[in-house]
């Protein structure tokens, strides 16, 4: 599959090797993001704030990368090479001359089992192959496959906690765990988010990533977080947000009240069908003909003062049917 003639980030690399690179994760350009959400006129007062907020620290141009539903230990139909395209999308980055700042994983990291030391073996093998990675910065966020069983004591344990924010490059960074607690963030999380927000400018441009959708993209399939709305009137005001999310395994584009703008990234292991497409969720079946097989990620770019967003196919990087095991 031919990649389309689309803007890519201009961070002193030749196109052909961007291009080689998005064809395993998103990369990301931090001067795009001011384009990727804008204020609407529509948008709620701000809320209160007891003291004036700083301004917001100037933006710096920089890129990083994200990686979502890797479901490490997947065996099925649906993808028979699941045992080596996460070691191959390692080993792809490697190889490229980027660097980014950070990697993050948006959700499902590993496969889910019901077995707890399968659950904690799953995900230490996960880390152990990423850390291969020359990228140093990483974070990582639960899906439900990592976290529902156990509440996310496995991941706390491996990764720490399961929710936080950072600051990078003028931007604020807000990991959310959507997916511990029955499908919602949950009160104590969303206590702690607005006291994050309350010492921001409005002006400072944010940045959300959750595993699940925080708007009702498709309830009945389990697509929507329970209380995403709440999320979602905490940002309100603010000039520029936008969420990466993951969990429906396709791309997927919407704008919410205020101008907080949603993008879902592909499936590092199968696609899903578009939402309500068929009677009955469940992975597309797999084709042996294709050469990316319905995988792929989101690339974001400045374009003209605006992010342009284009999706690019996954092309596994090693020898089909020659499985690898990662190192012990």
């Amino acid at each position: 599959m031919k990649p389309p003639n689309v803007p890519v980030p201009q961070l002193g690399l030749e196109r052909r090797e961007i291009l080689k690179l998005l064809t395993v994760g998103s990369v990301v350009s931090a001067s795009g993001l001011l384009g990727c959400a804008e204020t609407s006129k529509l948008a709620p007062p701000a809320p209160a704030r007891t003291s004036a907020a700083p301004p917001p620290p100037p933006l710096r141009d920089f890129s990083f990368l994200q990686l979502s539903d890797t479901h490490w230990g997947y065996e099925g139909p649906a993808n028979p090479e699941a045992s080596h395209t996460l070691l191959d999308a390692v080993q792809t980055i490697n190889a490229s001359p980027l660097e980014p700042d950070f990697v993050v994983f948006t959700g499902d990291l590993t496969h889910t089992t019901d077995e707890p030391g399968v659950r904690r073996s799953r995900l230490k093998e996960f880390e152990r192959i990423v850390s291969d990675l020359k990228v140093k910065n990483r974070f990582y966020l639960p899906g439900e496959h990592d976290a529902a069983p156990d509440g996310g004591a496995a991941f706390r344990e491996i990764f720490g906690a399961t929710y936080g924010a950072f600051d990078h490059g003028g931007i604020h960074f807000v990991r959310l765990d959507n997916v511990s607690a029955n499908a919602s963030v949950g009160d104590e999380q969303l206590d702690w988010l607005a006291s994050d927000l309350s010492r921001l400018s409005h002006g400072t441009p944010l940045v959300l990533f959750a595993h699940r959708p925080l708007f009702k993209l498709f309830p009945s399939w389990d697509w929507s977080t329970r209380d995403g709305e709440r999320v979602l009137e905490l940002v309100q005001g603010f000039d520029a947000v936008t969420v990466f999310y993951g969990h429906i395994h396709q791309e997927h584009h919407v704008t919410t009240a205020g101008g907080v703008k949603h993008h879902a990234a592909r499936s590092l292991i199968f696609p899903l069908p578009a939402p309500g497409s068929v009677p009955k969720k469940a992975p597309l079946p797999w084709d042996a003909e294709s050469r990316e097989h319905g995988l792929g990620y989101r690339a974001v770019a400045e374009a003209h003062g605006a992010a342009a967003l284009t999706e690019l196919a996954f092309a596994p990087q090693t020898t089909p049917n020659t499985p690898r095991s990662p190192a012990p």
